[in-house]
């Protein structure tokens, strides 16, 4: 893979995993000296993550919000963000400001840009190439049960997808573990996938169709589900489509989700470590039979969970190596 670095008007090609540009002239008191960005990595797949480190000169607020990395396409179009936070990358107490977001599945392969916002106005930017990939398509035949869950109004499913939405938008401050993270479960099978293309069939004949947003393991009742990674539980709790549910903060904006379990082993608020007991498996909620549902969100973005498991998502080595 190769590094590019843009240092003015010039570029120049180095052998790396990273994408550095320098950024000269920020019209912001905080800027006045130049700007280091870091992406890694470079070509990331349809849904996969991406981390993006910054480092500039002088001083710099610390107040989340105030920095953000932003995915655009070709068109011009905001596709998904995240604000910046601080990570300390080594004894001596550096630091960095770090931003993690995901590349939507459903966005266009090819160019687009990530451009890093200081109150909205931009700084710097970072070219980079969306890898395609082919996703599963499947289709699902709903009992009566499973077809009133999905198509029936209720304000308490309204109720829930508002505190839902409300917990895996929001950016805290804390980092609870670098990773790579591990599976939540001992077994390999699964029987849907990452950014499965869906078509759900209703008992009138009607259909409707939707995106999957994680990982269904097709594992019996009662198997064990642990923690992927350390974290705070945000959310414990039934929940009428995903049954009994848990949901695991990581990282500012990181979420990972536990749904249809058979019971849960853990209270809100409490600090969980990687293999932590959630609870067993089941089939609560809206489930065909019993398995486990497990994504990852970041930003409120759904995103691959193999991409998490694969490579630590904070790689401070990396990160201080490149961002000097």
């Amino acid at each position: 893979m190769m590094i590019k670095w843009v240092i003015g008007a010039y570029l120049v090609k180095k052998s790396w995993v990273l994408v550095l540009v320098q950024c000269f002239g920020a019209a912001l008191l905080y800027a006045q000296s130049p700007v280091k960005l870091v992406l890694i990595p470079e070509h990331p797949r349809l849904g996969e993550p991406v981390t993006v480190g910054m480092a500039a000169a002088g001083e710099q607020e610390d107040v989340t919000g105030l920095f953000q990395a932003v995915l655009i396409n070709t068109q011009g179009q905001r596709l998904t963000k995240a604000s910046f936070f601080n990570l300390t990358v080594d004894k001596e107490g550096t630091s960095l400001k770090v931003a993690i977001l995901a590349v939507p599945c459903t966005a266009r392969p090819g160019s687009a840009v990530i451009q890093v916002e200081h109150q909205g106005g931009p700084i710097g930017r970072i070219d980079l190439t969306i890898e395609n990939r082919t996703f599963v398509s499947e289709e699902i035949s709903l009992d009566q049960g499973n077809t009133d869950l999905r198509t029936i109004p209720d304000p308490q499913k309204t109720a829930e997808s508002s505190i839902l939405w409300g917990i895996i938008s929001r950016t805290g401050t804390e980092v609870y573990t670098l990773g790579p993270f591990t599976a939540p479960v001992s077994s390999t099978r699964r029987t849907s996938f990452f950014g499965d293309r869906r078509i759900f069939r209703y008992v009138d004949g009607s259909q409707a169709s939707s995106i999957h947003a994680g990982i269904d393991y097709g594992v019996p009742r009662g198997t064990a589900v642990r923690s992927c990674a350390e974290g705070r539980v945000v959310l414990a709790r039934s929940r009428i489509v995903t049954g009994n549910s848990v949901i695991i903060e990581h990282l500012p904006g990181v979420y990972s989700l536990y749904y249809h379990l058979d019971h849960i082993a853990v209270q809100e608020g409490t600090m969980v470590r990687t293999g932590t007991l959630l609870g067993e498996s089941g089939a609560t909620g809206l489930a065909t039979g019993p398995h486990l549902h497990w994504e990852i969100r970041v930003a409120g973005e759904n995103t691959d969970p193999d991409a998490f498991v694969s490579r630590p998502i904070l790689d401070k080595a990396a990160l201080l190596g490149n961002s000097n």
